[in-house]
């Protein structure tokens, strides 16, 4: 089993990575900029996810009397947008794949800056390192995205060569690291039953997903990108936080926890999105 731990990393690795170089050999700097230029949707995103998301994530967790551990872990996530994950789900959902790139993006790179200065004043003894989460989003999903913009800009013909490639690696390594999730956290999951843990993380991505759909937009293709970018947060720098300032283990394996859940509900959720007729844009 700790073995199995060993390789979680080295997968999350080349998923993150193989998966931001397809979606930037799939696309250019333009597709990814023009959904942005539309400031009411951008504002609606922001207001989802760095007000009300958090407030749904302490809601719950008073509702539902969680253990403190529990509740800070909620509270990590509701500050923690922009989930690498979100371009496999809106290509899954057949959904906006540009909108969901760059709005990953923006919402990275504003949790950078958020998290320093929301979680002191909702989480006593806090301090996060905006540096640390800048570094690893930078070089594991900026950069490669960034050569995958290059490579499609310039070299076109390997793009497309390369590109359903990566595709097939980043799918592949996304299913092997939700098995080995599985499998590592059985013991975690099971003790999270009693402590309605496993109750707030169905409701709090539920919420997401519900916030994300109803202000999405009028397009079915932006509704499914921002429900799916809603509900799925940013794992590793809810990770990052917690680890650094949490001596309580309860905490992390919270965040383990929703990051499961989340997979098992929001990819069915995606395909659900799939059949009601989302659109990818060309």
């Amino acid at each position: 089993m700790e073995f199995l731990s060993k390789i979680i990393p080295i997968v999350m690795l080349i998923f993150v990575v193989s998966s931001m170089l397809a979606v930037g050999l799939s696309l250019t700097v333009r597709q990814i900029w023009s959904p942005l230029r539309n400031g009411k949707l951008v504002f609606l995103a922001l207001l989802v996810n760095f007000a009300l998301t958090p407030l749904t994530a302490f809601v719950i967790a008073r509702l539902l009397r969680l253990d403190q551990p529990l509740g800070i872990a909620l509270v990590l996530l509701g500050t923690a947008a922009g989930a690498p994950f979100l371009p496999k789900l809106a290509a899954v959902a057949k959904a906006d794949l540009a909108f969901s790139v760059g709005l990953m993006v923006l919402l990275m790179v504003l949790t950078v800056a958020y998290m320093p200065l929301v979680l002191p004043l909702v989480l006593e003894g806090v301090s996060v390192d905006p540096l640390k989460i800048a570094r690893s989003l930078v070089l594991l999903m900026l950069l490669p995205l960034g050569i995958g913009l290059a490579v499609k800009a310039r070299i076109e013909v390997v793009a497309l060569r390369t590109g359903p490639l990566l595709n097939k690696l980043s799918t592949l390594s996304l299913a092997i690291m939700i098995v080995l999730l599985l499998v590592t956290n059985v013991r975690n999951i099971l003790d999270l039953f009693g402590t309605r843990g496993i109750l707030a993380s169905v409701l709090f991505l539920l919420g997401g997903y519900g916030m994300g759909w109803l202000f999405g937009g009028p397009r079915p293709g932006t509704k499914a990108v921002l429900a799916l970018g809603t509900a799925q947060r940013n794992i590793a720098a809810a990770l990052l936080v917690g680890g650094q300032n949490f001596d309580e283990p309860k905490v992390v394996v919270m965040i383990v926890v929703v990051a499961i859940v989340g997979m098992l509900v929001l990819f069915p959720l995606a395909g659900v999105a799939a059949k009601r007729g989302t659109e990818q844009p060309v």
